[in-house]
């Protein structure tokens, strides 16, 4: 698409939440969009943040004004808003987890609820260094969760080259910032119980995320063994960081993982593979839309993987441009650099 083609119009759900912020502030700077309207029932009327524009109430939008809707609503209201958008014709980006898993099953299974479009659930996934020959000029999308993100990404050069060892378990240790948990307050996110603290959640194989990532690493290799994760409340605003340990196969040695990586992401402009002994942290990723991967081979047989991304841009809004992107022929980084 040229520069002098007409610009994408667009329209943002839920553009109040810290994700739906995020999305409104990269496209107000997009150099292919103009933002037609951005949607929030608790803020209706007040001014949308980088924009010239009011909120609006979910409900008074005019899809016949978008080319294309952002989707950043809870799962459950995102599903019936992106079959409302389809049938009118409306490209649709869906950052909740109403389109990420592949049955309704699975949606009972992890969300403890009917779907309530099953038939979306062919909706490519939006994982875009791993899956982008599969979303060039689509209608509609999944945007990963955050976790999901960083997890595939420090495990896909692994899983794609069939290394890690069968049935052994793949282990991640998860950290957050709060603004993971949404803008809506709770109790235990309140300043004083937050700060000076770190507070595990969900363990083991609890966490809702479980299903999709499990879903996907089957898709890459098969023979992959249980994940057991367990996330971390991180008294900080945005980040997020996943330390993955897996168990290689005998014929793979760990200190050849750092080409493998380098031989997957070199050509990737949002992905870092750190320079050997380097470890990966928040700084190098907050307010980017970059992932940030280190490394660290163990006793020839192990490897301790750190994969960091900024939870509101790499691990949504920014994945989600991104997607919009190679969606309506734009250069991918368009938008995000």
């Amino acid at each position: 698409m040229t520069e002098s083609q007409p610009l994408q119009r667009v329209g943002v759900y839920g553009a109040s939440g810290y994700a739906g912020q995020d999305v409104v502030r990269i496209l107000a700077q997009h150099p292919h969009v103009e933002i037609a309207f951005a949607t929030s029932d608790n803020y209706a009327g007040e001014p949308v943040p980088a924009t010239d524009l009011q909120y609006i109430p979910h409900d008074d939008a005019s899809l016949s004004a978008v080319d294309v809707v952002f989707l950043a609503l809870p799962h459950g209201a995102s599903a019936r808003r992106a079959a409302t958008a389809s049938a009118h014709g409306v490209k649709v980006i869906d950052l909740s987890a109403d389109l990420r898993l592949d049955s309704a099953e699975s949606y009972q299974r992890w969300y403890s609820a009917t779907h309530p479009h099953p038939a979306l659930l062919a909706t490519p996934y939006g994982l875009v260094e791993v899956n982008r020959a599969l979303l060039h000029g689509v209608d509609m999308v999944a945007v990963p969760g955050c976790y999901p993100t960083a997890t595939l990404l420090g495990l896909y050069p692994l899983l794609r080259a069939g290394v890690i060892l069968p049935d052994a378990p793949i282990i991640v240790d998860a950290k957050s910032g709060v603004t993971g948990a949404g803008r809506a307050p709770k109790p235990h996110l309140h300043f004083p119980e937050v700060y000076g603290n770190l507070t595990p959640y969900a363990a083991g194989r609890a966490h809702r995320h479980v299903g999709e990532i499990e879903q996907e690493i089957g898709k890459l290799d098969a023979d992959a063994g249980a994940l057991i994760f367990t996330p971390h409340l991180v008294a900080v605003d945005r980040g997020l960081m996943t330390s993955i340990y897996v168990h290689l196969k005998p014929d793979f040695p760990a200190d050849d993982a750092p080409t493998l990586y380098r031989r997957a992401y070199d050509a990737e402009p949002f992905i870092d593979v750190l320079p050997d002994g380097a470890q990966a942290s928040f700084k190098h990723v907050v307010h980017t839309n970059h992932c940030a991967i280190s490394l660290t081979p163990v006793n020839g047989r192990y490897l301790h993987i750190t994969s960091v991304i900024d939870n509101l841009v790499k691990g949504a809004a920014g994945q989600a441009v991104q997607n919009f992107n190679l969606m309506c022929g734009f250069a991918e980084t368009a938008g995000l650099c």
